[in-house]
């Protein structure tokens, strides 16, 4: 079977104008799945398109679970919007850039680092505003959509973490009204950062190894005290600033504290690669084996095990047959030469504004097909 984007876009739209909940989330848990491990070109499909997943009123009346379901679909739908806007925005995808001391956001200057890492913290906030607690993610629907938002919250707070500290660094250098933004960016962080630790905590409830979750350790509060009372000597006002000894020990204190947290982040997220790519090897040598040869998999029937053989096997193919499609309308020269701005093609009925991009230049591509998704017909 041999779909183009955005005809693998338009089926998961029409999935979620489904009256039924069941229907609609697995459409939504299909296309994160995809825009985390399929072909970068389907997030760039989504970040042109004026319209997306339109669900803030969904509400299923005829299902037993339907209210509370509904209620997730809404809140997971909106952080789908959101990481396809921020690609809008942007033109990388924050969860796939570069990281390290020479990476996107750490070698970002101060200009761009104001106007993204806002766009990281609405990212953030829509992630976080999923709030299942441990006894709804007994669900196995809902527990599936809360594992990749967990693997998206790893990598996307890395990339919080490293502008931070990018932005910490630049600090005392900093214009007056940059240095405003720069501690009204940091303080927004710190709250990020609690609200954070509460979903990682949920994450461990539910059966997460806590060796899988990152440790988070906070800058020392002598260092907020000390980008106020910068900010106050510029604006002027009567204070009594560090000096320039004590302030540079403060900052790299806290650097450093910060920078531990980023690479326990890093950590995990290699570990999720590798398990990933573990998982994949073992599926694939699967595929190759038939029911008929031999293979026992215990408490499947062999009807059952060939349906979800083939089942896997379809998507195999409709993910490698999209990242090959020659009908792929050409992306890149909207998307990798954004200078200035990203003009999305516009459609009809806009649900989304267009915005300029909040910075140009190279973009790092990450092309990945991943097979992990099951999709089965819609027979409840």
């Amino acid at each position: 079977m041999n779909v183009s984007i955005p005809q693998l876009a338009d089926t998961l739209f029409e999935r979620t104008a489904n009256s039924s909940w069941v229907v609609v989330f697995k459409a939504l848990i299909t296309s994160h799945h995809l825009m985390m491990y399929g072909n970068e070109r389907l997030i760039q499909y989504l970040a042109s398109r004026n319209t997306l997943f339109n669900l803030n009123n969904f509400l299923d009346k005829g299902a037993l679970q339907g209210y509370d379901m509904s209620t997730f679909i809404r809140r997971y739908s909106r952080y789908l919007n959101e990481k396809a806007m921020s690609y809008r925005l942007v033109a990388v995808d924050f969860t796939k850039m570069k990281r390290g001391i020479d990476g996107v956001m750490r070698s970002m200057n101060t200009e761009k680092l104001i106007k993204t890492l806002p766009i990281i913290q609405n990212q953030l906030d829509a992630l976080l505003d999923f709030q299942a607690n441990p006894n709804e993610l007994t669900n196995g629907v809902i527990n599936s959509a809360f594992m990749l938002l967990f693997k998206d919250s790893i990598r996307l707070f890395a990339a919080y973490n490293e502008g931070v500290i990018n932005l910490l660094e630049k600090y005392f250098d900093m214009k007056k009204t940059q240095c405003k933004d720069a501690l009204d960016i940091y303080k927004k962080f710190l709250y990020r950062m609690t609200k954070l630790s509460e979903f990682l905590k949920v994450a461990e409830q539910v059966g997460i190894d806590q060796g899988d979750i990152p440790d988070l350790s906070q800058a020392p509060s002598s260092l907020l005290e000390a980008l106020e009372q910068h900010l106050a000597s510029l604006e002027g006002k009567k204070t009594k600033e560090l000096n320039a000894d004590t302030r540079a020990s403060t900052l790299s204190s806290a650097v450093s504290t910060l920078s531990t947290t980023g690479m326990s982040f890093s950590r995990m997220d290699e570990k999720e690669k590798q398990q990933a790519l573990e998982e994949e090897q073992a599926r694939l040598q699967a595929l190759k084996v038939t029911p008929s040869s031999g293979l026992h998999t215990p408490g499947l029937s062999p009807a059952t095990l060939r349906r979800k053989l083939i089942s896997a096997a379809c998507i195999r193919d409709l993910v490698l047959s999209v990242t090959t499609q020659s009908s792929v309308p050409n992306l890149n020269s909207d998307l990798f030469d954004l200078q200035p701005a990203f003009i999305p093609a516009v459609q009809s009925n806009p649900s989304i504004s267009t915005a300029n991009s909040a910075w140009g230049g190279e973009l790092h591509t990450h092309t990945h097909t991943h097979t992990h998704t099951h999709m089965q017909k819609d027979t409840y």
